[in-house]
């Protein structure tokens, strides 16, 4: 059997990664008004709101930091939610400028408890996501090993979304400032999808960059350069046009080819 990695819990579980306590001081000012405000943009069709990525974690930077927020609604999200969780994100980016920028993902509380979203945005809830407001869904939902099953519903979708990065690409403008986010999301999407490849091989869980690509590098060293730079470049990204390039003409299609080979392909979902 393969050694324990970090991220477990003693039944060699994926251990919940975050927690409110651990929010760093400067940032707390925020959560309390995002715990506030959320009730009055979507009233009772809420049923619980969620943190994840760095705030939660307990790595999130001044001024270059986003704030994460997963809402559960009793319904499907409708634009007028949609709508609203924009400007609730677009009011506390200006208020807070301790945070660069806010993102919610919207579901209903049906679809993130479905069979068909258990090893994906289920797994995300029950691991990555920390309880803000209603009632935790984790308590709905089983344990997760870190094994091939989650693998491939997590990132066994790569190749798919590779042509949908080539259209985003081609429509940026040809500015530095433009592609930058793109790299940052392309870069942070490769290495963690790099990551799950090999976890079940590496046996653990972690949401560091770095610490993903080094797992990575463990099993395949040709390409460990690559996704050390692209964790570095997750962090501290750059407007290279070559990167977007060489990201989706050549890590990319390894990385999906490689990934259906050793897991399969994420199951269709309903649209």
């Amino acid at each position: 059997m393969s050694e324990r990695r970090p991220g477990l819990d003693a039944q060699g579980y994926i251990a919940r990664e975050g927690s409110l306590a651990r929010v760093p001081p400067a940032f707390r000012p925020v959560v309390a008004a995002a715990r506030e405000r959320l009730p009055d943009v979507f009233g009772a069709r809420l049923h619980s709101a969620y943190l994840y990525g760095s705030l939660p974690r307990g790595t999130a930077r001044v001024g270059r930091s986003d704030l994460d927020l997963l809402v559960a609604l009793h319904e499907e999200p409708t634009e007028a939610d949609r709508a609203g969780a924009r400007a609730l994100g677009a009011a506390l980016d200006e208020e807070y400028q301790q945070i660069d920028g806010v993102g919610t993902l919207l579901y209903s509380r049906a679809r993130l408890l479905s069979d068909a979203e258990s090893h994906d945005l289920g797994w995300f809830v029950a691991c990555l996501c920390t309880p803000l407001l209603g009632e935790d869904l984790a308590e709905r939902l089983p344990r997760y090993r870190p094994g091939s099953l989650l693998a491939r519903e997590t990132n066994g979708d790569l190749a798919p979304l590779l042509a949908r990065w080539r259209t985003r690409i081609a429509e940026a403008e040809d500015t530095d400032a433009a592609r930058l986010p793109l790299v940052r999301f392309m870069s942070r999407h490769l290495v963690r999808t790099a990551f799950t490849l090999v976890m079940p091989r590496w046996n653990g869980w972690t949401s560091d960059l770095h610490e993903m690509a080094e797992a990575f590098a463990a099993y395949y060293p040709p390409r460990a350069e690559q996704l050390r730079a692209a964790a570095v470049r997750g962090y501290e990204p750059t407007g290279d046009a070559d990167v977007l390039r060489g990201y989706v003409d050549d890590l990319g299609p390894w990385l999906a080819e490689e990934y259906t080979r050793v897991h399969g392909v994420k199951a269709p979902r309903p649209q």
